[in-house]
């Protein structure tokens, strides 16, 4: 029983589960769509998050296999169930090959084949990251940044509805903000040892990230104030009011540069969202604030 309960542990750990959180981009259209009101449209945005967090996990387990040797000398991937040997290499390739089944299934036979096109080519991109992309210095960042953008685009395409370009634009450069946040804690926690686990680190410094990342931040913030103030909102909400909900993204931004310049957070955003409660709580009440205004007001 105990052994049982061990492995068990260790394939949850696999899954990495607490990253799911990023697959919630695909539910930003089910409420920017105005469409959350509809039943049978939220049982479609909910199984294209169940089929995102299986594919999601898929790629994550393909990604941990490669990065084996690497993952062992690092401070905390070292932890890892396969790295640490808590999991077998072939027990690993069993799970991964069960969760891409079950994620095809759900897109096929419970969405449509454009839905299924879309989640094929998110894991076409992570698998593509992990090969090749990964060790390109910015395309990784921009690779990584896309993988965010797919998800909130095949949210709307699992309910065939429009996705604003605004949107769309602001979640790139939020998720670059993300990316090179999580290059400069990597620099920051293995210091000289950086180069050697993920050789496109000897291409980074800390004050070029800084440079980048503010950058990105400044666009996300102004894609958004576009948004928020677009007459597109007014006419497809019958409200002008989404521009309240700026004060949350912008401490939310600031909130995550405090972090990663003054407690060397950032090296994996997910962790970050559920561990810091000032950043979860602003980015919860910003959800709720815009279901407010999209639904109420």
């Amino acid at each position: 029983m105990t052994t049982l309960f061990i492995k068990t542990r260790a394939t949850w750990q696999l899954l990495r589960t607490y990253q799911w959180t990023k697959n919630l981009l695909v539910l930003a259209a089910l409420i920017f769509a105005k469409e959350a009101g509809d039943p049978a449209q939220v049982g479609r945005a909910l199984l294209a998050l169940a089929a995102f967090c299986l594919a999601s996990s898929s790629a994550y387990i393909f990604n941990d296999i490669i990065d084996i040797p690497k993952d062992r000398a690092h401070p905390k991937k070292r932890l890892r169930p396969l790295a640490s040997g808590a999991l077998s290499v072939p027990y690993a390739i069993v799970v991964m090959v069960a969760l891409f089944v079950g994620a095809v299934c759900l897109a096929w036979f419970g969405l449509h084949v454009r839905f299924l096109m879309a989640v094929l080519f998110y894991l076409a991109l992570t698998v593509s990251y992990s090969l090749v992309w990964k060790h390109l210095v910015i395309l990784d960042v921009m690779v990584l940044a896309l993988g965010f953008v797919v998800r909130a685009m095949a949210g709307a395409i699992a309910l065939d509805v429009v996705f604003s370009k605004w949107l769309v634009v602001c979640t790139l450069f939020l998720a670059l903000f993300l990316a090179l946040a999580k290059r400069r804690s990597e620099i920051i926690l293995l210091d000289q040892d950086a180069a050697g686990h993920r050789g496109v680190l000897q291409h980074y410094t800390t004050a070029y990230l800084d440079s980048l990342i503010h950058i990105v931040a400044g666009g996300a913030l102004l894609t958004y104030t576009i948004y928020t103030c677009s007459p597109e909102v007014e006419a497809n909400f019958g409200t002008d009011k989404l521009y309240v909900t700026l004060p949350f993204v912008v401490y939310g931004l600031f909130r995550y540069l405090y972090l990663v310049q003054h407690k060397t957070g950032g090296g994996d955003p997910s962790r970050t969202l559920i561990k810091d409660w000032p950043l979860g709580l602003t980015v919860a009440l910003w959800g709720l604030a815009n279901i407010a205004i999209i639904y109420w007001l």
